[in-house]
């Protein structure tokens, strides 16, 4: 497929480096975000989200030329749709919105020999809604649900498999699984991501594609889910969860993951319920593996209720009031800034609403504090060793294991300390 100019809808932690990577290729690319503050700030060559190297990327294509941002989409021969697949409420049904407007949104500015991608991890099935939302737009132009490969326009799903943190070395890298509406809307995409792509294109349906990633988190999530059990049942028991894990891993076939305060992120905390929700009574494990990881916070903070306790009994001249918790780390994971479902974030909330005493927030990876956080509780990892009596670690960031407090009670949910 001869590219001229990619569209990328959704400038974010996926469509940002994916844009960024195209555009270092030499390929004009114009992406597209609702957000004026994420337009303006990558127009100037800079990014709004953490990612290492991808400053460099950026800042590298915007200088040239081949990168800008703007809030219209406009004529491209490609348009990927990397925009968020939340949940619709509280009862883990997938929001399609998002998907639904970035499909309306470009549906004026296709033309025949166009392809679309979907990117965005969605519950199976999205991919063909996609095609039905631009065929009820734009019905001058035929779709791969109206006459196969035959279409003016082709459709496709190709999700991402990267790693926040090394996002930029794993879309050249790993492989992707791309799916196409038709055989001809497959190979179409794969001769797109060929332009910078190290790993294997493997072609697939459209469903299947949806569905393979979809796995990939929940396989994931159930083995999080087993840990984090084990993690529970070990304090009941008085064992060491972090050695028995380690020499359990020793038998050649074992692989256990590590415990910590729950999962979260836009992909493991998401991706099993859009399964759930597609299959409820045929997937029971996946929603009880969802369940044990969502549990984990609640424990948390029950365990660090009990260590409170057990502290003022030791300290009976103090209340509870004289009691200061800190909470190192409020991502979803370690080394990024990431706070989308984070468990860490939950966490603190909790306390930080039913504990009398003081609690403060260590978070080195943000830049400034979000809006439910008020200012005066996000501290340096110094000023919260000094002040707290409880340390609570919940990420495990490079800084955090390069130190560690010194005195006070700690609990420590990665098993760094």
């Amino acid at each position: 497929m001869a590219v001229g100019k990619i569209c990328v809808v959704g400038l974010g932690y996926i469509g940002l480096p994916t844009a960024a990577v195209f555009a270092s290729r030499k390929i004009q690319v114009i992406g597209i975000d609702v957000n004026q503050n994420a337009i303006d700030t990558i127009n100037r060559g800079e990014i709004h989200i953490v990612e290492p190297d991808l400053d460099m990327v950026v800042n590298a294509a915007v200088g040239q030329g081949y990168l800008r941002a703007s809030r219209t989409p406009e004529p491209a021969d490609a348009f990927l749709i990397a925009v968020p697949t939340p949940f619709a409420g509280d009862h883990h049904d997938p929001d399609l919105s998002y998907v639904e407007a970035a499909a309306k949104a470009i549906a004026p500015v296709l033309k025949t020999g166009d392809l679309v991608i979907l990117e965005s991890t969605s519950p199976v099935g999205t991919t063909e809604r996609v095609a039905a939302w631009l065929a009820e737009a734009r019905p001058d132009l035929s779709f791969p649900q109206q006459v196969g490969e035959q279409s003016d326009i082709r459709v496709a799903h190709c999700p991402e498999r990267v790693l926040p943190g090394h996002i930029l070395s794993e879309l050249v890298q790993n492989d992707r699984v791309i799916g196409g509406m038709t055989t001809r809307c497959a190979a179409t995409a794969a001769d797109l991501y060929r332009v910078f792509l190290k790993g294997e294109c493997v072609l697939t349906t459209a469903r299947t594609a949806e569905m393979c990633k979809l796995t990939e988190n929940s396989f994931r999530d159930v083995n999080i889910a087993f840990a984090n059990e084990l993690s529970v049942i070990c304090d009941a028991l008085g064992i060491d969860v972090w050695e028995l894990i380690r020499l359990a891993n020793r038998h050649p076939r074992v692989n256990i993951l590590q415990p910590g305060p729950g999962v979260g992120g836009h992909c493991i905390a998401v991706d099993p319920w859009f399964i759930v929700s597609s299959a409820p009574e045929q997937s029971r494990l996946i929603a009880m593996a969802r369940r044990v990881n969502d549990d984990k916070p609640g424990w948390v903070v029950d365990k660090v209720k009990a260590t409170v306790a057990d502290f003022l009994a030791e300290h009976p001249k103090r209340s509870i009031r004289d009691v200061t918790l800190a909470c190192y780390g409020l991502a979803f994971k370690a080394n990024i800034d990431d706070l989308r479902e984070s468990p860490a974030v939950a966490i603190a909330r909790r306390l930080m609403a039913e504990h009398a005493g003081t609690v403060r927030l260590v978070e080195p990876n943000l830049r400034e504090a979000p809006a439910w956080l008020p200012g005066e509780l996000l501290v340096s990892f110094d000023q919260a060793v000094a002040e707290a009596d409880i340390h609570v670690l919940l990420v495990d960031h490079a800084q955090f294991r390069r130190i560690r407090p010194q005195q006070g009670r700690m609990i420590d949910t990665r098993g760094i300390w």
